[in-house]
């Protein structure tokens, strides 16, 4: 992996966050994990990616373009009663030390990726897992009828 695999063409000094989240996605899906990105949560927060596991287990990832974007955003302490593991997914040159030890870490790139620290497990109440997975899968439903929608109507959810 080399960084121009995810180097932003704007800007050089930090990660394409759509690469790195197409990467942490991927792996997800090795995983048997099934994920969506830009996952609203109940309290208005977005969770980058959010995955659903065979069992029923749910992931929230955090998606870092650089020490900055990591320094201005603490929202992801506000996922951990929204899942069972929280991960952050970062590139290669990121500086890996700054994650919290209370959160995994996947070093992703455009093509895939690798858990190079495992979160610990959280627990998460019966009736938020089912809230949570009726979310998910009304989230995925929805988008999967817009794309639909758009196919009908002669353009594509890259237009819109």
């Amino acid at each position: 992996m080399e960084f121009s695999d995810v180097a932003s063409d704007r800007n050089p000094q930090i990660d394409d966050a759509q690469a790195l989240m197409r990467g942490a996605a991927r792996l997800l899906w090795q995983m048997g994990f099934s994920a969506i990105s830009e996952f609203s949560l109940p309290d208005g927060r977005r969770a980058d990616l959010a995955a659903i596991g065979r069992k029923g287990e749910i992931i929230i990832i955090e998606v870092k373009s650089g020490i900055a974007d990591f320094r201005a955003d603490n929202k992801w302490n506000d996922y951990t009663g929204y899942c069972e593991r929280i991960y952050f997914a970062v590139s290669r040159r990121f500086p890996h030390e700054v994650i919290p030890e209370h959160a995994g870490l996947i070093v992703a790139d455009g093509f895939g990726g690798a858990i190079v620290r495992e979160s610990p497990v959280l627990t998460l109440a019966p009736a938020r897992r089912k809230a949570l997975t009726l979310r998910f899968a009304r989230a995925a439903a929805d988008r999967l009828m817009r794309v639909g929608e758009g196919e009908q109507a002669g353009y594509s959810i890259e237009d819109s």
